[in-house]
């Protein structure tokens, strides 16, 4: 038993850990980002693919609850940036306004066909910050809970990947990316999932004062 449980242990502190991070940074990065005073952060595109897909599943309600997801991961990025304000060279822009502003110009849907410069246009801000997050639920949130009550912690339920990117308003040019896989615990709603990306965005976010 004792052994069985060592294993469960180790299994959980495995599936919590982080990996695969990557950073790239444009030669003119540093000099293109003093010039940046208003930044806009984009809702983002998220992606739910599923291990074994569960009963009723309704590709119509996924789509839906990715672009429900991807709003407020949006919502969570902007809450995070906006309590450390003071810590970046940059103003964010009000998400809301963002996607109103996206609305009226009527490309709400179609970010992706859209060059990062026009959107900046669009939004009358210096850069624009574009964001995925594309994971595949790999167990049941329903062992997970029983885990959880039954041993205090109950693993991960999916499998994903960030994807941050921040796009020069001037020319659309990539200025920086960021890429980190992880996993997602059966607890985690879209704020706390987002948290905890930042925190780790945070060492290598290029805005740190």
């Amino acid at each position: 038993m004792r052994q069985f449980l060592l294993v469960l242990i180790f299994a959980a502190l495995s599936n919590l850990a982080f990996c695969q991070k990557q950073i790239y940074e444009a030669p003119n990065m540093k000099t293109a980002i003093k010039t940046e005073k208003m930044v806009a952060i984009l809702p983002l595109t998220v992606s739910i693919s599923y291990k074994k897909f569960p009963k009723n599943y309704n590709a119509a309600d996924n789509a839906v609850q990715e672009k429900e997801e991807g709003i407020k991961m949006q919502q969570g990025m902007f809450t995070y940036l906006l309590r450390k304000a003071n810590n970046y060279t940059v103003t964010f822009q009000d998400v809301e306004r963002t996607n109103i502003l996206l609305k009226q110009a009527g490309v709400a849907d179609k970010l992706e066909t859209i060059t990062p410069d026009s959107l900046s246009k669009i939004l009358k801000v210096d850069a624009v910050i574009k964001a995925s997050y594309a994971y595949e639920k790999t167990g049941s949130e329903a062992a997970a809970i029983a885990k959880t009550l039954v041993f205090g912690f109950g693993g991960s339920t999916a499998s994903g990947a960030l994807t941050m990117q921040i796009y020069s308003g001037t020319d659309g040019i990539l200025l920086w990316r960021f890429y980190k896989e992880m996993n997602e615990g059966v607890f985690s709603s879209a704020n706390e999932l987002m948290e905890r990306m930042m925190k780790k965005v945070a060492r290598n976010f290029p805005y740190e004062k």
